[in-house]
């Protein structure tokens, strides 16, 4: 059986950086926590990354993960978005680092077809989904923190296979051999 492992997902953005916390109990996931850090009101890049960078230390130092899974940068036209972008997910890489966690870095589209099955799914769908397999109540208003939540779900599901020889592609091949996981209402 998988050892217990604690797990911080990260969604960097440079108005919002989402984040959760899982801890997987064997076969088992459970929600620690999922929120977001908002930096729209800061105008300087710079002082954004800066508290980019503090809020994952003490993220890191609050719940002492033991990996870090991560969100890269999408592939957009505009290309000062994607080196903003980039500079978020360095500066949230660096601070794991900082603190010796292993980061494993997600496309957004691997991260979807982790959580829902389909690798196009829209944010609302990842939300649902992801109530649904850790059993919380409420989505929350921006979905930047369900965004950095899915990372951990998604890094959860690649790392299932280490020592059970057990490998989930998607929630439902999870579900299948999960079936009580899932409440039907």
């Amino acid at each position: 059986m998988q050892k217990e492992r604690i797990i911080l997902g990260i969604d960097p953005g440079t108005n919002i950086m989402g984040y959760g916390v899982i801890h997987q109990k064997g076969n088992k996931m459970l929600l620690v926590t999922m929120g977001i850090l908002k930096l729209g009101s800061y105008s300087n890049h710079a002082l954004k990354l800066k508290k980019i960078f503090e809020r994952t230390l003490s993220l890191v130092e609050q719940y002492h993960p033991d990996e870090l899974a991560i969100e890269a940068p999408f592939y957009g036209k505009n290309v000062q978005s994607m080196l903003k972008l980039g500079r978020a997910q360095g500066v949230a890489m660096a601070a794991g680092l900082y603190k010796e966690l292993p980061i494993f870095e997600y496309s957004p589209k691997k991260i979807k077809q982790a959580i829902t099955g389909n690798g196009n799914a829209s944010k609302e769908q990842v939300a649902a989904m992801l109530k649904t397999l850790l059993q919380f109540q409420e989505i929350p208003d921006h979905l930047d923190a369900t965004d950095g939540l899915a990372s951990a779900v998604c890094h959860y599901f690649q790392g299932n296979s280490s020592s059970e020889k057990k490998s989930y592609s998607s929630w439902k091949s999870f579900l299948n051999d999960n079936p009580g996981r899932l409440k039907k209402e």
